[in-house]
């Protein structure tokens, strides 16, 4: 019986690992608050993420919260921020996007369910102040009405 030929089996391994690596998306944000997304039952999926940047607003987890005490923060990518540097991080994103893209940018807020409202309608203020005017609630699909 022959022997089957394995010279190339590592060209071929490698050649599958790298397709890999080029067609899989790494997440870029690294989350530091919780969110315990709220349910909703008319849920859409975003269509082109290209578009849509994200606003992170929860307690910070437990490796930040001895520092940063128990309350509410605000996260802009990876970083902790204050109201008052949304409207700074918005105009950045905006203009990193493609120039297409601009007119059509979505800012995705993903809100943990216990926070107040009050730092939501602060966050909110300064993204009318970026014009950007078109918001997104991120929330968890449920199949009936509480």
């Amino acid at each position: 019986m022959p022997e089957l030929n394995t010279s190339s089996l590592p060209d071929l391994i490698f050649s599958v690992l790298f397709f890999f690596m080029m067609v899989t998306s790494m997440r870029e944000v690294t989350l530091k608050v919780v969110i315990n997304q709220p349910a909703g039952t008319e849920i859409e999926k975003l269509v082109k993420k290209s578009r849509v940047t994200h606003i992170y607003i929860g307690t910070p987890t437990k490796d930040y919260r001895s520092q940063l005490g128990p309350g509410t923060r605000i996260q802009l990518d990876d970083d902790f921020a204050e109201v008052g540097a949304v409207q700074d991080f918005v105009i950045g994103e905006r203009k990193n996007m493609a120039e297409r893209d601009q007119p059509y940018m979505q800012v995705s807020m993903k809100i943990d369910n216990d926070t107040h409202m009050n730092i939501v309608t602060d966050v909110k203020q300064e993204l009318r102040k970026a014009w950007a005017l078109n918001i997104v609630y991120s929330s968890k699909k449920t199949n009936r009405v509480e």
